[in-house]
């Protein structure tokens, strides 16, 4: 198996409210799944459209080429050379843990008489909790593969799987018969309920645990929500016993001025010169965001879902708690299975805001060690008020000023005062209220999250520390040091964990901090 099939296959599930692993074994998967029995819905009627990669199209049907895509069994092309569609999408969905798989019929052939080749892809599957499609496929020997991982999906926002960012996995790229297609941007992929399709409503044993079928995919941790039933203006309808399916329906009346949040989500970059540095040649890291949270292309913001909480307009105050995970990783040890002097989570993301003023909060984990609570940002949104419209609030471009926690949290590479990325958020206040699309984001990272592909310089400070303390502690910071070289990582502040690391990857971070501490002078300009 691959790498890229490996990392996939342990992706974070992107739905649930708790973080699980999935594993991609085609259709059984959910069928086998502990608990499935009793949280799986059948699903009917969807399609599945994507053109893989325009440039390959363009490739095959060209002057030199002279290449032809062929499609039967239920798969159509668009006109001028356009998108490929898959019909008849089957599948389940797991109420549980909120994420679906599905399999489509369809097979494509695209051949080239004069370059000799001829292949066949069929079979394509998207698994929600892995966000990988893969497909059957017929290399030009007639040997096939099955259930290969062919795309890495960005997780969806929302109930809105269309548009979804792809990247073509390493297996994609030896059978298109090209390496630069490897790892490169696919063309987006969109998962959509056929018109006029219907499929049956589970009947659960015990009601509370009911999730109805979505008439769109559903992709928050929420069971699917009543605008995704296709009942917008029918009321609730109360079961009597167990054997009834669950028919939740929107709510037609206007939200108070106060109550609780239904849904909701925050879009925010942390700091674009510190997630340019996590990947860029220094760290050599990678992004990972995971348990609802997504990373918008080209190393972009964050988007964390699934809001709950508090609101009240009259009085001007919100508080909401979002899912999700973002994970940074930088400054790999030698050796297989090297240690990260960088490994740093934020989750449990939450923002509360008092008449414009606000705070933005997290746990963070860093290197193993975690802090719940802390304070990242100060907030000052552009208006004392809140309103909302169509029961749904946004505020936008919020300021967020890094607090002496929150410098702390980054290892004290950043100041406090610091200005972080800005944060965008949109609250619904009814079930039946719709979000916003995009709110700063174009589609979630790939595979392992976002791994994002901008380089950056950042930098870092410190030569060093001795003694018993190193460079001493910090609470919720990116890491400790009880001796040896202390020290901050570059951009993260980072004491590096000598004994983790052992002794190659130690002398990798000790070569690297001279270089480092001159580019930490900088970093006023830089960051």
């Amino acid at each position: 198996m691959s790498a890229t099939a490996t990392r996939a296959r342990r992706r974070p599930v992107m739905f649930a409210a708790a973080v699980a692993t999935a594993t991609v074994m085609g259709a059984a998967a959910l069928a086998t799944a502990p608990g499935a029995a009793a949280a799986s819905v059948p699903l009917t009627g969807y399609e599945l459209s994507w053109g893989i990669k325009e440039s390959y199209r363009n490739y095959v049907t060209g002057p030199y080429t002279k290449g032809t895509f062929t499609v039967t069994g239920g798969a159509s092309q668009a006109d001028g050379n356009g998108v490929f569609t898959f019909t008849d999408g089957q599948g389940t969905y797991d109420s549980t843990n909120h994420t679906l798989h599905l399999a489509f019929k369809g097979t494509l052939v695209s051949e080239s008489p004069v370059h000799g080749f001829k292949r066949v892809m069929s079979d394509f599957q998207y698994d929600s909790a892995t966000g990988i499609l893969t497909a059957d496929l017929t290399a030009d020997d007639g040997t096939t593969q099955q259930d290969v991982p062919f795309a890495e999906v960005a997780a969806p926002t929302g109930s809105d799987m269309t548009g979804l960012a792809t990247t073509l996995t390493t297996e994609a790229g030896t059978f298109l018969g090209g390496s630069n297609y490897a790892g490169a941007a696919g063309d987006p992929l969109s998962v959509v309920k056929k018109p006029g399709t219907t499929s049956p409503s589970p009947s659960p044993s015990e009601p509370e645990t009911t999730s109805p079928e979505p008439t769109s995919p559903p992709t928050s941790s929420t069971s699917p929500s009543e605008s995704e039933t296709g009942n917008p203006s029918t009321s609730p309808k109360p079961s009597d016993s167990a054997s009834q399916s669950a028919e939740p329906t929107a709510s037609t009346a206007p939200a108070t001025s106060k109550g609780d949040i239904a849904d909701g989500r925050l879009t925010w970059g942390v700091k674009d010169s510190f997630r340019g540095y996590v990947v860029g040649p220094v760290a050599k890291g990678r992004i990972t965001a995971s348990g609802g949270a997504s990373q918008a292309s080209g190393n972009g913001a964050f988007t964390f879902a699934d809001a709950t909480g508090v609101y009240d307009t009259e009085a001007g105050t919100l508080s909401a708690a979002f899912k999700g995970s973002v994970n940074f990783k930088g400054h790999q040890g030698e050796g297989e299975g090297g240690g990260y002097g960088l490994d740093l989570t934020l989750d449990n993301v939450r923002a509360a805001l008092d008449g414009g003023s606000g705070k933005l909060t997290a746990d963070v984990t860093s290197l193993g060690e975690k802090s719940p609570n802390v304070v990242l940002a100060d907030l000052k949104a552009g208006s004392t008020k809140l309103s909302a419209k169509n029961d749904v609030i946004t505020v936008d471009d919020v300021t967020a000023t890094l607090t002496e926690a929150g410098a702390k949290a980054f290892g004290g590479f950043y100041d406090k005062g610091t200005a972080l990325d800005p944060v965008n958020l949109s609250v619904a206040l009814t079930k039946g209220a719709e979000l916003p699309s995009g709110n700063g984001t174009s589609g979630g990272g790939s595979g392992t999250g976002g791994t994002g592909t901008s380089g950056g310089t950042g930098g870092t400070g410190g030569t060093g520390g001795t003694g018993t303390g190193g460079t001493g502690s910090t609470t919720g910071g990116i890491g400790s040091t009880t001796g040896g070289i202390g020290g901050s990582m570059a951009a993260t502040g980072s004491d590096v964990p000598v004994g983790a690391l052992g002794a190659a990857a130690a002398a990798t971070v000790a070569a690297g901090a001279g270089v480092l501490y001159a580019l930490r002078r900088r970093r006023d300009t830089q960051a």
